[in-house]
């Protein structure tokens, strides 16, 4: 997944942000691969320009992959996110807008996919409002080949439906949980990410 150093990049503009889009999607479906893991731990942390708005989470979550074991994030996600019944923290908009999983949010996030073009994989388990299901299909608005979805409307569109709406309270839950470590520095990027992406639809509205 990390083919660049994602704080240093010299890519243009979009392909950085389909990237990190890309990467928030992979950590937050499961714990890292062993490519992954290492991939973050030998990442650079200094952006090509100083102050650079995401450079202080990013450098935090590069010394969280350094100062854990790919075993400890493993346990750590599942300690989170799995096990049996209710988890410690959910990954469901549904949950955070209803209060309940499987509800209107859901079927809104289902028709607007449909309209995308877009279906889900049957063979996954999660439904479509899963928190990385969501950032991939923000990578696909940014990196994709059809220039009639994968455009800037769109992607404010989605954003300003399925992901601002939500996603940051989950962060705020996941980045105050006792057990997160790891995964309280990646809420703590993702949140940053998010509002810089909020301030640039914003710009386009």
């Amino acid at each position: 997944m990390i083919q660049t150093d994602l704080a240093a990049s010299s890519l243009d503009e979009e392909t950085a942000r389909a990237e990190l889009y890309g990467l928030l999607s992979a950590l937050f479906y499961s714990a890292p691969s062993d490519e992954l893991y290492q991939g973050l731990k030998v990442a650079a942390t200094q952006a090509p320009a100083p102050g650079a708005v995401l450079e202080d989470s990013w450098t935090e979550l590069v010394a969280a992959a350094r100062g854990k074991t790919l075993a400890d994030i493993c346990a750590e996600y599942d300690a989170l996110f799995g096990g049996v019944g209710k988890p410690e923290v959910y990954l469901f908009g549904s949950h955070y807008l209803s209060g309940f999983l499987n509800e209107k949010p859901l079927a809104l996030l289902r028709t607007d996919i449909a309209a995308l073009g877009l279906t889900r994989d049957e063979s996954l388990p999660e439904t479509e409002d899963h928190a990385a299901y969501v950032l991939e299909v923000m990578r696909y608005l940014i990196a994709g080949d059809d220039a009639a979805v994968s455009n800037l409307t769109r992607q404010r569109e989605f954003f300003g439906r399925h992901v601002q709406t939500w996603l940051p309270r989950m962060c705020e839950s996941l980045a105050a949980h006792p057990k997160a470590r790891f995964y309280a520095a990646l809420a703590a990027l993702t949140q940053a990410f998010v509002s810089v992406e909020a301030q640039g639809f914003d710009m386009l509205a």
